[in-house]
């Protein structure tokens, strides 16, 4: 299965480039904290090391030994994958489910480095995060020089032009999503062109597409809400890089077509999965935007920092999203979090492991529909922007996952087919 692909191939993979990270460290770790972040630094390779042998020899799955807040609810969890396995041996790593032993890893990574001050800030994707920023930046440039030609006549779209300009960047923020270095073990993932060129291209490898429905539900929440409350909508992000500057773009359209009142952004707490966006990556990136010499780049980052100071955009993370559990039981596991995301009118989950968490990860039935599959994770009207990057896909019509699996044997990992996928969580 492409899990097995992942756990024997890609994740040793990026053990590997984390230890170069910190080897090529070295020096910096002696500069600013003299023997004692080298010291750090051979601890934390040692542990990852170790952690690498144990992936490759197919180890039982340790509990996590630190202190850090998560730990007893991932140990917890440990426990409730024993009691799966009916006895039959402890939960290892070809011997438990994908999703549990992925995020597990990089659970471990954190702890390599939050276990050995001083260098415990250190984030080891951050190199690679930079680098898919700075690779992609023509696609950048386009997209920033789009949209502000686009805020300048804004006021005078009617509904049908709005919609079609929604349209548009809700499918950049979609294609955006390739950009992923998890999946590319590390390796290059950068946007290098134009994404606005090629959309009409694109359009029959959206699989699934309820962008009608997210239109609907805006204009309909804008009707009802011009007295009452403000509308509001929130992204649980995926990638750094340039799948954040589409999602920043796509943010800061919906205020400026006063679809919505405020956006919610929900990124990772600690780095995960390579390339996932932490608040430190979120700041970084407005920043580099801000201070960019092309003028509507640093238009847009100095837009985007108002937006922030002012209160219409307002970033969270919340430890919940780098645990193993699926979505269905964050209303036990994480109360709060639920709580927050029913007071939004629209949550976009981007990404595949938003999608696999949604989903359960299951080997699903292809026309299993969406609504059943969050098994009752329904906090408020949701939709997945995705492109696919792992074999689980529901909600399609009879026939139509068939149909491509005869042409197409990897068209569930290629991450070439897309969904925009709603649910009105009634």
């Amino acid at each position: 299965s492409f899990a097995y692909f992942t756990i024997k191939d890609r994740l040793p993979q990026i053990l590997t480039r984390a230890i170069d990270t910190l080897h090529r460290h070295k020096n910096e770790f002696f500069e600013e904290h003299g023997e004692k972040g080298v010291e750090a630094e051979k601890r934390a390779i040692s542990y990852l090391s170790k952690l690498r042998n144990e992936l490759q020899t197919d180890k039982p799955v340790t509990p996590l030994e630190d202190e850090l807040p998560d730990a007893a609810l991932w140990n917890q969890y440990l426990d409730y994958q024993r009691n799966l396995s009916n006895g039959n041996g402890e939960p290892s790593w070809f011997q438990s489910p994908w999703l549990y032993v992925e995020c597990y890893m990089y659970r471990r990574i954190h702890a390599a480095l939050a276990h050995n001050p001083p260098i415990d800030n250190f984030d080891v994707f951050k190199e690679g995060k930079a680098q898919n920023f700075f690779e992609s930046q023509e696609a950048v440039i386009a997209l920033c020089t789009y949209f502000q030609e686009l805020l300048k006549n804004i006021k005078d779209l009617d509904e049908n032009q709005l919609q079609e300009e929604l349209f548009k960047l809700l499918q950049v923020s979609l294609w955006g999503n390739k950009c992923d270095l998890s999946f590319s073990a590390g390796e290059d993932s950068s946007q290098k062109s134009s994404p606005l060129q090629s959309l009409e291209n694109m359009i029959p490898y959206i699989l699934v597409n309820d962008m009608e429905k997210l239109w609907s539900l805006l204009v309909n929440a804008k009707k009802r809400n011009t007295e009452k409350s403000d509308v509001r909508v929130d992204i649980i992000l995926d990638n750094a890089g340039f799948e954040l500057v589409s999602d920043l773009v796509l943010a800061d359209f919906l205020l400026s077509s006063k679809l919505a009142d405020e956006v919610h952004f929900h990124g990772k707490s600690i780095p995960w999965y390579v390339s996932d966006t932490t608040k430190r990556d979120f700041n970084w990136t407005i920043k580099q935007l801000q201070s960019a010499n092309h003028m509507w780049m640093s238009r847009c980052g100095i837009n985007w920092e108002g937006n922030l100071k002012k209160g219409a955009w307002v970033y969270h993370d919340h430890m919940f999203w780098t645990l193993p559990h699926d979505f269905s039981s964050m209303a036990e596991v994480a109360p709060d979090l639920y709580a927050d995301l029913q007071k939004s009118n629209l949550l976009l989950f981007k990404g595949d492991l938003n999608y696999r968490k949604l989903t359960g990860d299951r080997k699903w039935e292809y026309t299993v529909p969406f609504h059943q599959a969050l098994n009752r994770f329904h906090p408020a009207p949701l939709c997945s922007l995705r492109t696919l990057k792992s074999d689980t896909q529901v909600g399609l019509k009879p026939g139509q996952g068939e149909q491509i699996q005869a042409s197409e044997t990897e068209w569930m990992i290629s991450g070439k087919y897309g969904v925009v996928q709603f649910d009105a969580a009634l």
